[in-house]
Parts: C-alpha cells; sequence; structure tokens
C-alpha cells in the first residue's frame, strides 16, 4: 500500500515531535535530585534543550539512515550521481532554523541567569566577612581564617563576582554568610558569625539564604555542587560569590571542577544540609561552653572551638591540617601576608 507522502511526512513530524517532548519531560533520569530554589530552573532550561537536541538528534540521524538506504548503490551500477551544485533555499532553511534556535536559548538562559541572582547590581553582599562598602560601591575583600581583623589585606579591593541575590531578595542581607578558601587541595569554611568557626565541611541550615564568598589561595579552583546546579570559579585575586537556599536536608558532594594540580580528583568536601534543629546543634557543639562562674546575663566571649585567641594563626590551623590533608607548606602560604611571600 503507498501512503502519499504528505501523510507520511506528517506521521513523521508527530512522532519527531513525540520523541522529543518525552527526551524533554524526563531529563531528571539524568541529573542528580534537586536541592535548592534555582535547581528547578535549571532543570527547566536543561529540559528545554535536551528537548530539541533528541529532535535534532532523531532528525538527522533519521534521515542519514534513509539516505543510505535509499540511495545506496545498486549492484551492478557505476555510474556516477547527479552533478547537484547546491540547493540556495534548503541552505537558507537549515541556516535560519539554527539561528533562531540559538536566539531562543539564549533570550531563556538570560531569563533564567537573571532569576537566579546573576544580574544582582550588589553581587558583592553588603555583610560581614569580606565584604566592605566603600565610595558608594560594594567591595569584597579576603578576610583572615579565623574571623579576626588583623589579617593581612590585599592590595586593592574588588568587586566580588558571581551568583547574587535573586531579584525578590536584592538588597537584603543573607542569613547566613560564610567565607571558602580553596588551595591545593581542600576547601576551608570559616563562619564569621560564629566567631570565625572554621571547619572542612559546610554546614548551612534548610530553607536558609546562604552566601559564600569564595577566594582561592593559590590557583584557579571551580566550587560545584551538581545537586544545587550552581559553579562558581574561585580566581586568585577576584573574589566571587554563590548565594543560594537550600530546599531538602541532606549531604552533598563539593567538587573542585577546575584542573588544579596533581590531586585535583581529591579536592572534595561536603555540604551537610541541615534542619534548623540539627544545625542548632552543630553550632552548639562547636561554640565553647561558658567558663565556670559566668552568669548567663555576662557570659565570656565565644572563642573558636578548639583553639584560643593566644594561637598565631599556623597554630590554630595546624589543629586542622590531619582531618584537612593540608600540608605544613600549604599552611604557612594561607596565613604569611602577600607582601611577606617571595
Amino acid at each position: 500500500m503507498n501512503v502519499p507522502s504528505t501523510i507520511l511526512t506528517l506521521l513523521m513530524g508527530i512522532g519527531l515531535t513525540l520523541i522529543s517532548l518525552w527526551a524533554g519531560q524526563n531529563y531528571h533520569l539524568l541529573l542528580p535530585v534537586s536541592a535548592t530554589d534555582v535547581s528547578s530552573e535549571v532543570d527547566r532550561l536543561f529540559g528545554a534543550m535536551l528537548t530539541i537536541a533528541a529532535g535534532l538528534f532523531v532528525l538527522v540521524q533519521g534521515a542519514l539512515i534513509y539516505a543510505i538506504v535509499r540511495f545506496r548503490q545498486k549492484p551492478g551500477d557505476d555510474t556516477d550521481g547527479p552533478p547537484i551544485r547546491g540547493n540556495i533555499p534548503l541552505e537558507i532553511l537549515w541556516t535560519a532554523i539554527p539561528a533562531i534556535i540559538c536566539l531562543a536559548i539564549a533570550v531563556f538562559s538570560f531569563d533564567i541567569y537573571n532569576s537566579m541572582g546573576g544580574l544582582d547590581p550588589m553581587a558583592s553582599g553588603a555583610g560581614s566577612g569580606m565584604a566592605h562598602h566603600h565610595h558608594g560601591k560594594n567591595l569584597a575583600i579576603a578576610a583572615p581564617l579565623d574571623g579576626s581583623d588583623n589579617g593581612a589585606l590585599p592590595a586593592a579591593t574588588q568587586v566580588a563576582l558571581g551568583l547574587g541575590a535573586a531579584p525578590e531578595s536584592q538588597g537584603k542581607p543573607p542569613d547566613l554568610e560564610v567565607n571558602v578558601q580553596g588551595l591545593q587541595y581542600a576547601w576551608i569554611f570559616n563562619y564569621p558569625s560564629l566567631n570565625g568557626t572554621v571547619a572542612g565541611e559546610l554546614h548551612v541550615p534548610v530553607g536558609k539564604d546562604v552566601q559564600l564568598n569564595i577566594a582561592a589561595m593559590d590557583v584557579l579552583h571551580a566550587f560545584w555542587i551538581p545537586q544545587f546546579r550552581i559553579k562558581q570559579d574561585a580566581i586568585p585575586g577576584q573574589p566571587t560569590q554563590l548565594r543560594f537556599r537550600a530546599t531538602k536536608a541532606g549531604n552533598y558532594p563539593i567538587v573542585c571542577a577546575e584542573l588544579c594540580g596533581s590531586f585535583h580528583g581529591a579536592m572534595r568536601t561536603t555540604i551537610l544540609v541541615q534542619t534548623p534543629e540539627e544545625y542548632d546543634q552543630w553550632v552548639a557543639s562547636v561554640m565553647p561552653a561558658p567558663e565556670s562562674g559566668e552568669t548567663a546575663a555576662n557570659p565570656a566571649p565565644a572563642l573558636v572551638a578548639t583553639a584560643t585567641r593566644d594561637l598565631t594563626d599556623t597554630e590554630y590551623l595546624q589543629s586542622y591540617s590531619d582531618r584537612l590533608g593540608i600540608e605544613a607548606q600549604a599552611i604557612a602560604q594561607l596565613t604569611t601576608p602577600a607582601a611577606a611571600q617571595p
């Protein structure tokens, strides 16, 4: 039975559309769990791109297989094919369609990036830690690891780059601010609001607005949390930041996504997204108890866990070196003022 070409083309178009939509609606089969308020937007963009890519893949491969079968060389046929020199309308069509697709994806991507806070004009934040106000601009500066004010500062402050607050949160300070320092081959997290408590893993409460101030101490790194769908380069001499709100409690990997040396693959740690109760318990575990003889009305100044103010930066960090796998030379580079380094 001969099927009219118009009906056959219509059926093929319907089949192609259904396959594309199925691939675009089932993208979650290819992605890890979604755990932030912005990850759904990134997934939506990924689904749209997968829909288009699946359709183009089926169309191109289908046309290729059809041409191989339909126009294959017949036994005994040694003649040349027809001398086709081009088809202007067809070339315009297959140039215009990809151009329109790329433009549509660019506009969609811009909208997603804006909704994630990528266009926050106050991206460097206005809170404590690395952010400071100077001449009407929010500037980010590298903060000492122990949260004190006596660390060496870079020669010039710079505006932080990266994801800032979402449009509905712009101008509002984050609920939690953490300074993140990347060095070969570890991530170190400093909590200014907890008297400079330092940890080798990142603790954040679920549902709270969190800002990470990121700095690289040696070479280029990339701070990546796959389940959050966010990634930000840690650039030597250039402060960067990420701002997010975790929506699902759990433990998720933090990966360095930039080749940073021989042990780059081992530069991994964990972000622990905890319920408010679990987070409060962790805070209580790292904050020292008040000394005897003091009352709640006149508590002792809280000190950094497992350390005292009498310790130097090097002595303080040495207590974490074994657990974090940081060499003594890296500790010295981290705590030595920039002007004194060779």
